[in-house]
């Protein structure tokens, strides 16, 4: 049986850790629900610009810099993370599918591949475990602003239209519930077309373009791949806060168990310790008596 201060100490530091899991869930809760709030207000949007452009697309087979299909001797990855722990398998997932991609690279003797990554546990990774790692953009995560993710997105397509990449790919949570995040690798440049068919009985959508299509298509495309890049910063963003939240209340609930096997165990060893005592004196008092 185990010594009853031992047992104490044990029931102080894990209430100690329960009040700390049960404050740090609360916390992501109400970061949650901001973040939870700003993905869906933003996916309308995005989703509706994209149709736009698939429209035109599929008419007309518009063409810009951000549709050239190249060989893809040179890829760009942006791995997507977060900047703190404590968020169960959020962080390795993105890490675990990034090395696959990697992987995959790899065999293919002719492709040089780089890295971006965004959120300090893949900063930290993979500029210990490779030398891929280009450049850093951590400080957008602690307060994600448009204008901030916007400059990251034009400085890609930039070095995309340059030539300084065929391809770019981003691997990141895309947030669907608390509960559940999409483990998602998506590729952002180039832009691929609408090619499919058209639905014959589908209401066609039917858009008056001022001054001309060619140029309207020249703001909307970049403006469009900003977007996206925005929208999935905030994808992870609701991710990364709905799986601390569930990892913090699954280790509340843990303590709270643990908690009530410690001073299970507690009570016991102390009616031992009594029952022990009352046998000891009970004894003395018959030796006496003898």
């Amino acid at each position: 049986m185990e010594n009853l201060k031992e047992v104490r100490t044990r029931i102080a530091s894990v209430n100690s850790t329960q009040q700390i899991t049960s404050a740090m869930k609360m916390v992501s809760a109400a970061k949650f629900r901001r973040a939870q709030n700003a993905i869906l207000a933003m996916r309308p949007y995005d989703k509706k610009l994209s149709e736009i452009i698939r429209d035109i697309n599929v008419e007309d087979g518009v063409d810009t810099p951000y549709h050239t299909i190249r060989e893809a001797k040179k890829v760009l990855m942006v791995v997507v993370s977060s900047n703190k722990g404590l968020c169960g398998a959020f962080n390795s997932n993105v890490i675990k599918e990034a090395n696959q991609r990697i992987q995959h690279y790899r065999k293919q003797a002719d492709v040089e591949l780089s890295l971006i990554t965004i959120g300090k546990r893949a900063t930290e990774h993979f500029a210990k475990h490779t030398t891929l790692v280009k450049s850093s953009y951590d400080e957008v995560l602690d307060k994600p602003a448009f204008d901030d993710v916007a400059e990251i997105a034009e400085d890609i397509m930039n070095r995309f239209c340059e030539k300084e990449y065929d391809k770019v790919e981003i691997v990141y949570n895309k947030f669907k519930n608390s509960l559940t995040q999409i483990l998602t690798t998506e590729q952002f440049l180039p832009v691929m077309p609408d090619n499919a068919k058209k639905d014959e009985n589908k209401v066609q959508s039917d858009y008056i373009f001022e001054p001309s299509k060619m140029e309207i298509l020249k703001e909307m495309i970049p403006l469009s791949l900003r977007s996206q890049f925005y929208r999935v910063i905030l994808d992870s963003l609701a991710s990364e806060h709905g799986a601390r939240m569930t990892a913090m209340q699954k280790a509340t609930d843990n303590a709270t168990e643990l908690l009530k096997e410690l001073k299970l165990t507690y009570n016991k060893a102390r009616q031992t310790a009594i029952t022990n005592e009352i046998i000891e004196i009970v004894s003395g008092a018959e030796a006496l008596n003898g």
